[in-house]
């Protein structure tokens, strides 16, 4: 155990920098000491606090073991006051913080009254025979706790010390800086998660660890809420799961943890679903079978006893779906005025003070959209679209000190078009666009996010909770929230490395979600894009096993959940999945390899399952056995396969001897064999321009049609022609890259020609350049493309009220662009309105179109669409309409809903008539706030088909 200090600094808990360690001597000016070589502080707690009170000083005395193998003493009595103490308490519920507070030692007016604050603060010579007093004091029982778990933090505990075995920060002496610190409450009143699409990961482990979802189980889950400053639980309710009736202890030590229980968007009146079946009750329809469910929901009621709660009101169809096929806003009203007489004549008290929920989920935004409001203490829950965007947001003439609004978002789901439950796909960056707008609009009462299984979604489950506590974090703090993050899981020596590798793979693996990737997902024929993916992943994982050999032995179990078996899983798949377009490609192009990536998806695809089993059987002696057991190969539906099914894949009857082929990079004819593709018979096939600024690089890949071994040689038919290679043999495939000597190249426009020779054949390949290039600036044209990624704007012109924001790494290749305020009003396009600029070049004249990729942003108003205006130079601007054409109902199944979700884009194209050759401006103004910009791609006739589109263009300087 190193001998070394932990010097607390009284900041606030996101702080962690502020944490120092330190091998100096103790100064008993400065510091309180909770443990040193002698002694540690006794704990105090009094027996009239609440219960959550006196667990709080337990973890902390836990904790304080953890660090220094020293087990604090915990007392109740006055009879204990000698040494330091620390106390932890509520205001008016603990005899000697009152003396205190009498006494005029400390001072809790600040918090008062008010909902989760705390205070920690030192206190000198506090009581007879006391130097001196740790006070931890919260306005109620749970500011308690956040006041302990943020002590426990500074020591070193992480809130996934159990749930992701972080190491414990070891440490002999713990002092705690001397001073006062009083908190903030938080920004979301209620903050939590919903455990769902449990099976059959989370649900196997839960049966082999614990028994099942029982309080044992549980228990885990209100600790680790509670770490994370959370107090909200949707417990698990898939299959026959019913928190309360499986086990009466699951609500009565949620209430001692001070978690505040609710039911999910479909489970009214503190009923689980799968309950109804064990009542008996018969159709669960209000209009044929009123009577049994009011005895129904009134047993919820009466088993809520005095719990903390917030019930969920209203009623949709038996499980989760829609009620009818009509939108009954009269039935809806009076089933919701039902339940709350029902809660009112239980509870013996108004029904506005017990708290309730209405969840417009689904179906029952339509009743929302008909005009249907419920009673202002009711919290109006909307939701996102099941994959991060949101759906719908209170008017400002809805927006009221009285009305309550709350939001349902999704890291997991179990629906259209393809279900995504197996890893983590969301990035933080979107997480906090989104719920910066929701917070901007006014939803601030209930903030829920689906987890699916809890692991693997520890990071963003992290960024969630503590956005939700404190949501004063701007768009540039987000870099910094993955170091905070990574020092605090694996400490300071490689947090910034483990950051960017976390930040990249979280940008990855939510350009398409694993469950939905195919053999053809990226482009095996243009910009390199298949190859460029699977080089991206290579990079990645070779960082992660770099920082993974350095990290102690102790911090590498940790690190592998965390980080690493995510990477190495996805780099697996995605992998497998660009072998299996390969074999395809390369079958029909009659390559002997074809078989050889054929076998390549085969190991692949079996690689997979023994990753698999090292998680479950290897890591921590079997400790997370199941949780990666969830289906991710071979969906064919919304809805997972029974077992993973491995990519079709086919083999080819190659001639016996060898045969030459080969394959043009960015070419008119990209593939030729000895005979056509597009089935003309014989031409003469050819590379793109090239030209000095975009100094492009092409390949010609030569391959093997038949066995043996090929032997080829390349000869350049101009001097001013690089290649990388003149000859070779090979047995399968391999890639000559062609290259210009600029200084050698003729001035104007000219071709030479490169001739392949193999297998008794002779092909000729034109090299087309252009050596005549106008004065260029800003983004250079290649080819009739110019791409642009939003962040790497020329100029921005703010207005007085709105600013133009980088969301550094959001979107699927760079990062992102929005404006703040999230709430701004709409902006007509015009000098004074805020825009961006993007300098660019063209060569030939022309209509061109410009395709905007946008972050895939539902209407939140529900008005007639949110807008942005683009223009090229001085014509007028052309207001685009983002949401045009994507009308209700059923949008989860219309095809705009399920391309835009699928590929975490939106694209609109505007058509810009009569460009000239040379420099130009493309001026893209806000109209709607909450517009997110990733990338513009001009297209002036040379676009090809990829998933990401053309890599960003070559800049130059004007």
């Amino acid at each position: 155990m190193r001998n070394f200090l932990i010097l607390l600094m009284l900041m606030p808990y996101v702080s962690f920098s502020q944490i120092r360690v330190s091998n100096k001597s103790e100064n008993q000016n400065k510091y309180f000491t909770i443990v040193n070589e002698t002694a540690s502080a006794t704990i105090l707690y009094d027996t009239l606090d609440n219960v959550l009170v006196k667990r709080s000083a337990e973890f902390l005395a836990s904790d304080i073991e953890k660090v220094s193998g020293k087990r604090p003493n915990i007392a109740y009595s006055d009879n204990s006051l000698k040494g330091n103490i620390i106390i932890v308490a509520t205001i008016g519920n603990n005899r000697l913080v009152d003396k205190l507070i009498a006494e005029k030692k400390l001072n809790v007016d600040a918090i008062r009254g008010q909902w989760e604050r705390y205070i920690v603060q030192t206190i000198k010579n506090p009581f007879p025979g006391v130097k001196q007093a740790l006070v931890i004091v919260g306005s109620d029982r749970r500011g308690a706790a956040y006041g302990v778990f943020t002590l426990s933090e500074k020591m070193g505990v992480s809130p996934w010390y159990w749930w992701a075995d972080v190491p414990v920060k070891k440490n002999d002496k713990i002092y705690l800086q001397k001073g006062r610190y009083v908190s903030d409450s938080p920004s979301i009143k209620y903050r939590g998660i919903f455990i769902n699409d449990e099976a059959p990961a989370l649900t196997n482990w839960a049966k082999e660890k614990f028994g099942g979802f029982n309080h044992v189980f549980y228990e885990k889950v209100f600790e680790l809420l509670l770490r994370n400053k959370a107090n909200y639980l949707w417990p698990a309710m898939w299959l026959p799961n019913a928190f309360s009736a499986d086990d009466p202890e699951n609500p009565r030590l949620a209430d001692e943890y001070g978690i505040v229980i609710s039911t999910s968007h479909h489970e009214p009146m503190m009923r689980a679903h799968h309950e109804w079946t064990r009542f008996n009750g018969g159709a669960w329809n209000y209009e044929t079978n009123k009577e049994k469910l009011q005895e129904f929901w009134r047993g919820g009621i009466k088993r809520m006893g005095n719990y903390e709660s917030v019930v969920t009101v209203g009623m949709r169809g038996d499980g989760d779906e829609g009620m009818s096929e009509e939108t009954a806003v009269d039935l809806m009203k009076t089933i919701i005025a039902d339940q709350r007489h029902i809660i009112a004549d239980v509870t013996g008290k108004p029904a506005k003070e017990t708290p309730q929920v209405w969840a417009i989920y689904k179906e029952v935004q339509d009743y929302y959209d008909k005009g249907m409001r419920v009673d202002d203490d009711i919290i109006t829950l909307f939701s996102d679209d099941n994959w991060g965007n949101i759906r719908f947001l209170p008017k400002k003439e809805d927006q009221n000190a009285n009305r309550k609004y709350g939001m349902y978002y999704h890291f997991d789901y179990v629906g259209a078009p393809v279900s995504y439950r197996w890893q983590n796909v969301t990035q933080i960056e979107r997480v906090w666009e989104q719920m910066n707008l929701t917070y901007e609009w006014g939803v601030r009462d209930l903030w829920l996010v689906n987890v699916g299984d809890i692991k693997p979604m520890e990071f963003p489950i992290s960024f969630f909770l503590d956005y939700a506590w404190d949501t004063d974090m701007k768009a540039s703090d987000l870099p910094n929230y993955y170091v905070s993050w990574a020092e605090q899981q694996f400490g300071e020596d490689y947090a910034r490395e483990i950051a960017e590798i976390m930040s990249l793979y979280n940008k990855y693996n939510a350009r398409r979600i694993p469950e939905m990737l195919s053999p053809n997902t990226y482009s095996h024929e243009n910009y390199r894009e298949a190859d460029r993916i699977i080089e991206e992943f290579d990079q990645l994982l070779n960082k992660s096993k770099t920082i993974s050999d350095k990290l102690p032995k102790s911090h590498k179990s940790t690190y592998y959940q965390l980080v690493h078996f995510p990477i190495e899983m996805s780099a697996n798949l995605n992998e497998m999945y660009v072998a299996a377009g390969k074999n395809k490609l390369y079958g029909e192009q009659g390559r002997a390899s074809a078989n050889v990536y054929a076998e390549k998806v085969k190991e692949l695809f079996f690689k997979d399952a023994e990753l698999t089993r090292q998680f479950h059987e290897d890591l921590e002696d079997g400790k997370w056995n199941h949780m990666m057991s969830q289906t991710h190969i071979g969906y064919t539906s919304w809805n997972h396969p029974r077992a993973n099914m491995m990519p079709a894949i086919s083999y080819i009857q190659a001639d016996s001897s060898a045969l030459l082929g080969f394959m043009v990079e960015h070419g008119l004819n990209p593939a030729w064999g000895g005979f056509s593709v597009e089935g003309h018979g014989l031409f003469s096939p050819g590379f793109s321009e090239y030209d000095p600024i975009n100094k492009q690089s092409y390949y010609v890949e030569l391959f093997n049609r038949g066995g043996g071994i090929l032997n080829y040689s390349i000869e350049a038919k101009n001097d001013w022609i690089q290649l990388s290679k003149k000859e070779g043999n090979i047995r399968y495939d391999e890639k000559v890259y062609v290259n210009i000597d600029w200084n050698k190249a003729p001035k104007g426009k000219a071709t030479g020609a490169i001739v392949i020779k193999g297998a008794g054949k002779e092909y000729t390949v034109n090299v087309p350049i252009r050596n005549n290039l106008p004065k260029a600036a800003g983004f250079i044209e290649n080819n009739g493309v110019v791409s642009i990624e939003a962040a790497n704007f020329t100029n921005r012109f703010n207005s007085k009220n709105i600013s133009w924001i980088v969301v550094p790494n959001l979107g699927r290749t760079n990062s992102s662009i929005t404006v703040a305020p999230a709430n701004a009003e709409r902006q007509k396009p015009g000098n004074n309105a805020p825009r961006v600029e993007y300098e660019f070049t063209v060569f030939e004249g022309g209509d061109l179109k410009v395709e905007t990729y946008l972050s895939p942003i539902q209407n939140y108003k529900k008005n007639e669409g949110l807008k942005y205006a683009v223009a090229i130079d001085d014509e007028e601007p052309q207001i685009i309409n983002i949401n045009e054409g994507e009308i209700k109902p059923d949008y989860e199944y219309a095809e705009w809903w399920t391309k835009s979700v699928a590929d975490h884009i939106k694209k609109k194209t505007s058509v810009h008539r009569n460009v000239k050759p040379g420099k130009h401006i493309l001026k893209v103004w806000m109209v709607d706030p909450g517009v997110v910009f990733q990338k513009f791609v001009i297209d002036a006739g040379g676009i090809r088909p990829s998933y990401l589109g053309p890599p960003e263009s070559v800049y130059l300087k004007p």
